[in-house]
């Protein structure tokens, strides 16, 4: 890195380091910023010389950070999110939210089950906030959390992190799934359930909750195929006399669309705790909080008590 000091930098280029590393290319980091793309590229030429680094190198489908520009990402998010904290200080009304960003990590379960909610409410209450609704899950959250790739995580618990914040919004169960004209007339019954052949969701292995439970018992189940996707549950029961057992959340979300059935799980099935998950240092961010304030309540109702 260059013989340079704080004084002689011009810190919009932070902005544009940021917007590069969430946008992905020039051109769009140009649209998101409001300026001309010769002007990023520009810009990211002035970044190379700052850290004696590429930074991000072309790839057929853009721009992929270097290791240099990755270490790089969490201390720039926070160097700009404390400028915008001193910014909300100097404004007791409260600093406008345009413009901003706010990534939210999920799994697609939840995603169906409230993210167009989210959506409008967001849009009546801060419009011109840019909500991101990212993949992920309980084992990556944590990491995410603390590498600043997203800023709040719904889901079933991220680990103990002293430097992330918990609150616990209720807990989860099952239900099953099935092709509307396949379901029985009545309950689902656990001959019924055994019978039929299985689709697991999974972000990895055979071998689920329901096996765990079922082995208890001395039972088991066939699983015909394994999917990471809970939305692509109506197309792979199409037709098919198969069942999923998943979140209830998500059941009742896939049932509304009116090609499947939610029924009962014959069998019992651990409950689990929901939680919202967010780094301590960034309980100040308005943004943060107007996400979070809206978010629980929209999920409000849509889980069990704790």
């Amino acid at each position: 890195m260059n013989d340079m000091n704080i004084d002689s930098v011009d810190l919009n280029l932070l902005k544009v380091l940021q917007a590069l590393h969430e946008e992905g290319t020039a051109g769009r980091a140009a649209i998101r910023l409001g300026v001309t793309q010769s002007a990023v590229s520009a810009a990211l030429g002035r970044l190379r010389a700052l850290y004696g680094d590429p930074l991000f190198e072309r790839t057929g489908r853009g721009l992929r950070p270097t290791p240099k520009a990755e270490e790089l990402r969490p201390l720039i998010a926070e160097a700009l999110q404390k400028l915008r904290q001193s910014l909300a200080l100097a404004q007791p009304g409260g600093a406008s939210l345009a413009g901003r960003t706010v990534v939210l990590g999920l799994s697609d379960d939840h995603e169906m089950a409230l993210g167009r909610r989210l959506i409008d409410r967001l849009q009546q209450a801060a419009p011109g906030l840019r909500l991101v609704l990212r993949q992920t899950h309980s084992g990556l959250a944590a990491d995410m959390l603390m590498d600043r790739r997203i800023d709040l995580s719904l889901g079933a618990g991220t680990g103990s992190s002293r430097t992330l914040a918990r609150q616990v919004l209720g807990t989860g169960h099952y239900a099953c799934v099935m092709d509307l004209a396949q379901a029985p007339a009545g309950p689902l019954g656990l001959e019924d359930y055994l019978r039929r052949p299985h689709l697991l969701i999974s972000s990895g292995g055979f071998v689920g909750v329901v096996d765990e439970a079922l082995a208890a018992q001395g039972l088991s189940r066939r699983i015909e195929a394994s999917t990471s996707h809970f939305a692509a549950l109506p197309h792979l029961l199409r037709g098919s006399t198969a069942l999923a057992t998943l979140p209830e959340h998500a059941a009742r979300a896939l049932a509304a669309l009116g090609t499947l059935v939610c029924l009962p799980c014959p069998i019992e099935l651990p409950r689990y705790s929901i939680e919202l998950a967010w780094r301590s240092s960034s309980l100040r961010d308005p943004a943060l909080q107007c996400l979070k304030t809206h978010l629980m309540d929209v999920a409000n109702g849509l889980y069990a008590p704790a």
